[in-house]
């Protein structure tokens, strides 16, 4: 129903947002990853999720479309409803968390509250093969493919390219972004790290 809302940030809290889009203001529950992108009197662009409900109608808002991607991914998760993916993906950005689950980091999600052990063991069963082969789900809600590593990562470099690839960058732009950095003795969260500031370089 909703793509995206687009206007004046009229208010922030705890998991909240409200997009002033002509007059009309738009109270889109998001993430603190999402909060920290925008600031109250700005201009901002939320690409968004209606969730409806018998009792609620709920809209979601992020950033990037790549957030919306995780956030569809996580919700299609057995047991993981809306409010639960709010909180995965607030305890790390889009690129930790494609890489905690692509490399079966349970510790990473289980630092969510509310998220034990067997909820990030089931997290990471059902997507990490579909996020290592670059498959995301589109705003739509149709499964599309991504410019990725088609097999489950084996190494650093190969890790750092399926997250990024994740995050819907090609793999020219990764070789691009990933050269000189010491692949060989930064821990893998790192590389990431600094191929996501070589990015916003460009």
């Amino acid at each position: 129903m909703y793509y995206y809302v687009s206007g004046t940030v009229a208010h922030v809290e705890p998991y909240l947002a409200v997009i002033d889009c002509g007059g009309v203001g738009y109270a889109c529950r998001t993430t603190t990853y999402t909060l920290s992108q925008i600031k109250k009197g700005d201009k901002a662009k939320l690409f968004t999720y209606l969730s409806v409900r018998e009792d609620a109608m709920d809209l979601y808002g992020f950033a990037s479309q790549e957030e919306l991607k995780l956030f569809r991914q996580l919700i299609s998760v057995s047991g993981i409803g809306p409010k639960a993916a709010l909180g995965i993906l607030s305890s790390s950005s889009p690129a930790n968390l494609a890489m905690s689950i692509i490399t079966g980091d349970e510790k990473a999600l289980t630092a969510a509250q509310g998220v034990g052990k067997k909820i990030a063991q089931r997290v990471i069963l059902e997507l990490k093969d579909k996020l290592a082969k670059g498959q995301a789900i589109s705003a739509s809600g149709e499964n599309i493919s991504v410019p990725a590593m088609t097999i489950i990562p084996q190494n650093k470099l190969s890790e750092a390219s399926a997250a990024l690839a994740v995050l819907g960058y090609s793999q020219a732009e990764i070789n691009v972004a990933l050269k000189g950095i010491d692949l060989e003795n930064l821990p893998l969260e790192q590389i990431i790290r600094l191929a996501l500031k070589n990015m916003l370089k460009k």
